[in-house]
């Protein structure tokens, strides 16, 4: 493809050298770089790739992408001068792969907590409504029944627009991704056509990357400060920053909600353990999903396919019959009667959501047990905080290890200890092996006890020094207490 068509719509300083030349492949990555490649020199948090020029032009890299050129200028490399590499790389891959964001209907969904259910229910709704269907969330990236694994909430560029593609190619028809602040802060959806957004709430997360809740608020107002005209903007009223969202978008503003007047209004008439009765729309419907958190996520994915013209009455049973994603509420009864629970809690919001649905339901003389760890090198603010949520919400806690990452697990342990009262200690344990805290929480338990193990639900490793080895929480809750579904 020649490079003058790959820049339609990026903003040039500046062009050295034919823009006739022949791009062969994209990359920012100075090892991927071969013969007739477009290199794009991206200043990162860590490395600046403008570094690694020469390097890639000796590799073979025929045009130059970058915010600074260079000193020396080779006459056989064109060379593009733009203000934002990595703004222009989301353009220049949605052109190289020929705009699969708007050959098919690309729904983006936002918030804390709740994006990979929303994607999800979206996702197993539109298959049933009998469309050809693509899916881009923590868990797993979907092409129908295809399953692409996911190493990123939201892929990078090229990845991106690759795997919009082979779904175009597939024949989908609608596409429904999760969009993380990361991904709209570093451009990772640049150059995407979007015909909706969903914003599902927005609590205390990820202020190791953003520094203050503002820049969080503000990175998740972004993806809606960019929706198109033709777009439809959805959001929580409920939520106390709900609205923020929709105050500069130029998409069609719609609402949902359970409190509040919203265009999609739901009510919640029960909640147990086996599932939800909500009025939705002044229609009463039973759901297998539990939880008011869910409840808002339910309302969201029948707000968003009203939106795209589907039949309110066959959207609403449909959803009756889904549960949604792996690891988010996976409820689980023994032989001897204890409940497990595995979530992907990992934010104090989320923890009290689903401790507080939990104490919605129980009947109040059993115990609720937490097994709770936190990340490492990510936000090192909230974990006093985690562990002060699961300790006021629950009669026994362990604390243990998540994916520690490069940390070590016991300095994230007496972190979280922090956040443990006078009056909680004599509730809380500390247990660095995570089977072990599992383990301990399946011995303490009675019958009719709840376990809830938070944190880390559908993985299935724990990143220890950089190495993923394999751990399932469900598994080994599992085994420990021979659960049956």
């Amino acid at each position: 493809m020649q490079l003058q068509d790959l820049l339609y719509g990026v903003a040039i300083k500046s062009l050295v050298g034919k823009p006739d030349q022949e791009v062969a492949a994209l990359a920012f990555d100075s090892r991927e770089v071969k013969a007739g490649t477009l290199f794009f020199a991206i200043k990162g948090t860590v490395v600046d790739g403008h570094q690694y020029i020469e390097q890639t032009i000796a590799a073979g890299a025929t045009v130059i992408i970058c915010e600074i050129l260079p000193a020396e200028l080779k006459p056989s490399v064109t060379y593009v001068e733009v203000e934002n590499t990595a703004v222009a790389l989301g353009e220049v891959a949605s052109n190289f792969y020929g705009n699969p964001s708007a050959k098919l209907k690309l729904v983006g969904v936002t918030g804390t907590n709740g994006k990979t259910t929303i994607a999800t229910l979206l996702f197993q709704l539109f298959r049933e409504l009998g469309n050809s269907v693509g899916l881009i969330s923590t868990v797993q990236n979907h092409i129908n029944d295809t399953i692409v694994p996911a190493t990123h909430t939201t892929p990078n560029p090229i990845a991106l627009n690759a795997l919009l593609q082979d779904m175009v190619n597939a024949g989908c028809t609608y596409c429904f991704m999760e969009v993380s602040s990361h991904a709209v802060v570093q451009h990772r959806i640049a150059g995407l056509t979007f015909s909706g957004g969903i914003f599902s709430n927005i609590t205390h997360d990820h202020l190791d990357f953003h520094h203050t809740f503002d820049n969080y608020l503000k990175a998740k107002k972004e993806f809606f400060d960019g929706l198109p005209k033709s777009a439809f903007a959805l959001t929580n009223a409920d939520d106390k920053n709900g609205m923020v969202m929709l105050q500069n978008t130029k998409a069609s503003k719609k609402t949902y909600a359970l409190k509040q007047m919203a265009d999609f209004k739901g009510k919640i008439i029960e909640n147990k353990f086996s599932g939800l009765n909500l009025t939705v729309d002044e229609v009463d419907v039973y759901f297998k999903m539990v939880g008011s958190f869910n409840a808002y996520n339910l309302l969201a994915a029948y707000g968003t396919a009203l939106l795209l013209d589907q039949d309110k009455l066959e959207v609403l049973t449909i959803l009756s019959t889904l549960t949604g994603a792996e690891g988010r509420f996976d409820y689980m009864v023994s032989t001897q009667g204890v409940i497990g629970i595995v979530d992907y809690a990992h934010t104090p919001d989320a923890v009290q959501n689903v401790l507080s649905t939990i104490a919605n339901i129980r009947k109040g003389t059993e115990q609720v047990i937490t097994v709770i760890g936190c990340g490492g090198d990510r936000d090192k603010t909230k974990r006093p905080i985690m562990a002060q949520v699961a300790c006021d919400w629950s009669d026994k806690v362990i604390l243990t290890s998540d994916n520690p990452r490069t940390e070590d697990p016991q300095t994230i342990i007496t972190e979280m200890e922090k956040g443990v009262s006078p009056t909680n200690q004599r509730k809380t344990l500390s247990i660095l092996d995570r089977k072990e805290a599992i383990k301990t929480a399946c011995h303490i338990a009675k019958p009719g006890d709840i376990i809830l193990i938070a944190g880390k639900g559908h993985e299935k490793y724990q990143e220890i020094n950089g190495v993923r080895h394999h751990f399932d929480d469900k598994e080994v809750l599992t085994e420990q207490l021979n659960l049956i579904n």
